[in-house]
């Protein structure tokens, strides 16, 4: 198990998260809250493919995990009547694995490729046809007498989901018809996730409690549902199941997130490039071997959040330590630092 694995707000998807991630995913359009710009192109790239009969156009999401990709992939095949075909990237390993999955997909059907960035090369190209003409070509025997065999399929709508846009080679990126980037989410957009996923577990939460845990859940859905859970078992133990701002404080502390939503990964990153390189900058391998984690998962999981809230600055030379970070840890920034001054170290 790696440290990302086994962190509470990890935004990748645990074993054991299925189920409630089941439960409480939204399945209509009208369900979902956030992504107003994406939901809104969504919803009409579907009525009209509804209209005409056809099946959507290729789409790929793209942004941090945890916002959503999976769930607006489920959304589509239900508001088109159709079945959700899931896999992951490094789950087809080859070319046969991806031939088996397509051929059996009934027409309009959506079939749902996670971290489609780490898609084999040779299985990327047999997409190619696929995506264009619903279709796949077979080479059958060798040498002089090779022949080349198409196989028709029957149409489908793709749905790729990348944390890593830069990563996806251009001839596929470019047969898809539709792109949308996947934001983090406003603590507005996340306390109504809160209330949402609360009736639906039969939680008792208030206003406050709901914000309280929507601002330490790093702007991402997954997490708050997470957190909600870990309240909830919380409430149940100590405050007669009543989700309430303090209980909410109280149950989140006690598993190491802070009023900001960090925990002790981000702290020990932050402290690291404080302590150790004097605030930075500082390159992401030589931090992640400081404090003996993957550079990946800093670069990944860590960092975009860090970004984001204002608490470190990536420039040319390495990450740098903000004045709000500073703060933020109790810790005095170096001499020489007016309170005017720009907020980078």
């Amino acid at each position: 198990m790696t440290a990302e694995d086994s962190r509470i707000l990890s935004r990748a998807a645990a074993p054991d998260d299925a189920p409630f991630e089941r439960a409480l995913r939204p399945r209509t359009f009208e369900e979902y809250v956030g992504q107003d710009q994406a939901v809104a192109s969504l919803r009409v790239s579907v009525e009209a493919a509804k209209q005409r009969a056809e099946c959507v156009d290729h789409v790929l999401l793209y942004g941090p995990p945890g916002l959503g990709k999976t769930t607006l992939a489920g959304i589509i095949a239900n508001e088109m009547g159709t079945n959700l075909v899931t896999t992951a990237g490094p789950a087809i390993e080859r070319g046969g694995d991806l031939i088996g999955l397509i051929s059996n997909l009934a027409e309009k059907d959506v079939f749902f490729i996670d971290e489609i960035h780490r898609l084999p090369r040779v299985v990327e190209e047999l997409l190619y046809p696929a995506m264009e003409d619903f279709a796949v070509n077979f080479v059958m025997e060798k040498g002089l007498h090779a022949r080349s065999i198409k196989h028709r399929l029957a149409p489908f709508t793709l749905v790729g989901a990348t944390t890593r846009p830069g990563m996806l080679s251009a001839p596929l990126r470019e047969r898809f018809g539709i792109f949308h980037h996947l934001d983090f989410y406003s603590d507005e957009e996340l306390t109504r996730i809160v209330t949402r996923s609360a009736m639906i577990l039969e939680a008792r939460v208030d206003a406050a409690g709901a914000r309280e845990i929507s601002r330490r859940s790093r702007g991402t859905p997954r997490i708050v549902n997470r957190l909600l859970r870990r309240v909830r078992d919380y409430a149940q133990v100590k405050a007669d199941g009543a989700i309430t701002e303090a209980v909410a404080r109280d149950a989140l502390q006690r598993e190491g997130v802070d009023a900001r939503g960090l925990d002790k990964l981000d702290r020990r990153f932050l402290e690291a490039i404080v302590d150790v390189y004097g605030g930075g900058p500082v390159g992401l391998e030589a931090v992640a071997a400081t404090i003996n984690d993957e550079a990946e998962t800093l670069s990944e999981i860590v960092e975009p959040y860090l970004l984001k809230i204002g608490f470190i600055a990536r420039e040319p030379r390495g990450r740098r330590v903000t004045r709000e970070a500073y703060a933020h840890l109790g810790k005095q920034p170096p001499a020489g630092q007016a309170p005017g001054q720009s907020t980078l170290f």
